[in-house]
């Protein structure tokens, strides 16, 4: 699915961890829709990669090498937006870690690590980019990359479920706080995205592909560009009166992971 060319024209919009997978695949289709970009990312090598394909697709960005977890480099993303195009209309808070390792085999480095980068740099974002984001004439976006497991637990990366957890109670009160300023505050729950490192290394790399293929209803892995489609609809005027949302895009695998229907035979 394509969105029309002026679907996002006008709009500003920064993309933390935009150099690559699901950050960078939101970055084309804002590209596509007419949005110009601030690409952020701590590889700077990934982000001039981006930028290249992005100025060959016809479009405009910037990069701006960055840390989530300093709240300093995020808010000089935001300055850097704002000092170059003269708004921010988007800020798409996508930079994340995670990995694999059982609870009781955690360093609290590991969990501390995730937590600044998942949690702490979503909070970073928003409060970086709120004074802007309520000067936005097309109304301010803020969206949030979740996941189901956040609600559902996540065995193996308990550091990452609970930062998602926290990301999306985040997002809950800064709907109630920030709906006034005109600043639509959702999240984005993908499932297993296939052309991303996560899925390679999460579930493929750890032979467990089949398994979780099984749990999606749908039959398949989904792709960045399904993610990117929500963000698209949700910062166009068509997504104008969403707020509070969690969006999930994981082909039913929250529904799949259900109890099975039990079928009882007619007497």
């Amino acid at each position: 699915m394509t969105f029309t060319e002026d679907a996002l024209k006008g709009r500003v919009a920064v993309i933390t961890g935009g150099g690559g997978g699901i950050g960078f695949g939101i970055a084309k289709a804002f590209a596509a829709a007419g949005a110009r970009l601030v690409l952020a990312s701590r590889n700077e090598e990934r982000l001039q990669g981006a930028i290249k394909e992005i100025e060959g697709m016809g479009g405009e960005a910037i990069a701006v090498q960055a840390d989530v977890r300093n709240y300093d480099d995020v808010a000089r993303v935001v300055k850097t937006a704002v000092g170059t195009y003269g708004t921010l209309d988007v800020m798409i808070a996508n930079a994340a870690g995670n990995f694999v390792v059982p609870a009781a085999e955690m360093s609290p480095n590991a969990w501390k690590t995730v937590i600044d980068i998942d949690l702490n740099g979503t909070f970073y974002c928003a409060r970086a980019a709120h004074p802007a984001l309520k000067d936005s004439k097309f109304g301010g976006r803020f969206i949030a990359i979740s996941t189901t497991r956040a609600l559902e637990g996540w065995p193996g990366c308990a550091h990452a479920g609970a930062a998602k957890a926290g990301i999306m109670s985040l997002i809950r009160t800064l709907t109630g706080e920030w709906g006034k300023d005109g600043i639509r505050c959702n999240t984005i729950a993908p499932g297993a995205i296939g052309d991303t490192e996560g899925v390679k290394r999460i579930y493929e790399d750890a032979g467990r592909r089949e398994h979780e293929l099984s749990s999606i209803p749908l039959g398949e892995f989904g792709k960045t560009a399904d993610i990117a489609n929500a963000a698209v609809f949700l910062c166009s005027d068509a997504g104008a009166y969403v707020a509070g949302a969690d969006i999930v895009v994981d082909g039913g695998r929250n529904r799949g992971r259900a109890s099975p229907i039990v079928t009882v035979p007619n007497k």
